[in-house]
């Protein structure tokens, strides 16, 4: 008997409900605990998220990392001549380990910032420069301009497409979101060695009840060991959720998606509220991500973005204007607001190696492909 690979079979959408967000830092047998949160015996899950790996319906399963905390990071807007936007995707997906991820956007009409059509995230490790780093990719790709939007603070972080599925319009929290920090945490050379070994996606075989006995070997530590250095990580808060990524983009075999349609949402706030309405619109269950970032005047002075992602247009524009709604309700004043959707993407995780960066700019800092 074949095992149902498709996101919508109802044991694997029980599974990825909590694997896809719901596994909070670091845990010693991780597919355990998604066995116990979702209900479902261990050897179904293992079976099963393996299966759907090996489909392409996951795209990786790995620990992730909260790289603000370990990197210097932004958004980044990119303004190109339109005959260079494909060539200038292609680099930032394949050729640019720290670009994480690469979409091309548009606005439904043409406004204020509608001319920047890549949109990227970029790390660089500690230290190092995101303008030096942008200005090599700007004479790379041959951009007119790019501007940095680097996250003062973080009101929602997560994916679970899945479990998101069905929610009303202005469906939130009962208390407005705690605001995550940016500041940058140091780390020893061993918490270094530990963290780059358990961050890289689990291979096929590696999806089983002990997961992490070849990372510790790849570290040169002892499991034991291994886990005692893990709990340091995840008391200095570095470390995100154990996850399985979906592909949510491309349609399976059968030509099932995940998702349609991808919202960036903007909204420009008076100076001194972004904190708060930060707070208001990460509450809401529909959002991926929230931060306050400042966009400047190419973007209405925009001060507070957000994701969201859906199968309908229509439904992801509902619950944006549920949000312009509880927003007024607050007392807080948009001046302007927009949607930036999605189109072609490519979703990766930014490298925060120091030796892969310094090995990359050997490599391209004259500019040589």
């Amino acid at each position: 008997m074949s095992i149902s690979t498709e996101h919508d079979d109802p044991i694997n959408a029980k599974i990825l409900a909590i694997s896809e967000d719901l596994v909070s830092g670091f845990q010693e047998r991780p597919f355990h605990v998604i066995a116990e949160k979702s209900g479902v015996p261990l050897e179904t899950v293992l079976e099963r998220i393996g299966a759907m790996l090996e489909a392409g319906i996951i795209r990786r399963v790995r620990q992730t990392l909260l790289a603000t905390k370990l990197a210097h990071g932004a958004l980044v807007a990119w303004r190109l001549p339109e005959e260079k936007l494909n060539n200038a995707f292609e680099f930032m997906a394949k050729e640019d380990p720290f670009s994480g991820h690469v979409v091309i956007r548009s606005t439904d009409s043409d406004i204020s910032g509608s001319g920047y059509r890549l949109w990227t995230t970029l790390k660089v490790p500690q230290g190092e420069s995101l303008q030096e780093h942008g200005e090599i990719l700007q004479r790379i790709v041959g951009a007119e301009e790019f501007l940095l939007m680097p996250a003062k603070g973080l009101f929602a972080l997560g994916v679970g497409h899945i479990r998101r599925r069905g929610l009303e319009p202005g469906a939130r929290i009962d208390e407005p979101a705690e605001m995550m920090t940016t500041t940058t945490v140091q780390l020893s050379d061993e918490e270094w060695r530990v963290l780059l070994a358990m961050k890289e996606e689990l291979r096929p075989e590696e999806v089983c009840a002990d997961p992490w006995t070849a990372r510790a070997e790849m570290a040169k530590v002892s499991l034991e060991h291994f886990f005692k250095v893990a709990r340091t990580l995840n008391e200095k808060k570095v470390i995100g959720r154990f996850s399985t990524f979906l592909e949510h983009v491309k349609p399976s075999e059968t030509g099932k998606r995940v998702t349609r349609f991808n919202g960036l949402f903007h909204w420009a706030v008076p100076k001194g509220q972004e904190i708060e309405a930060g707070r208001e619109v990460g509450r809401h269950h529909c959002m991926t991500h929230a931060y306050w970032r400042e966009g400047g005047p190419q973007f209405g002075n925009v001060n507070v973005m957000g994701v969201v992602h859906g199968t309908e247009k229509d439904k992801v524009l509902e619950h944006k204007a549920a949000i312009d709604v509880h927003l007024v309700e607050a007392g807080i004043p948009v001046s302007y607001t927009n949607v930036f959707w999605g189109g072609r993407s490519e979703i990766k995780p930014s490298e925060i190696s120091p030796q892969v960066y310094r090995d990359w700019h050997e490599k391209f800092d004259n500019g040589i492909q």
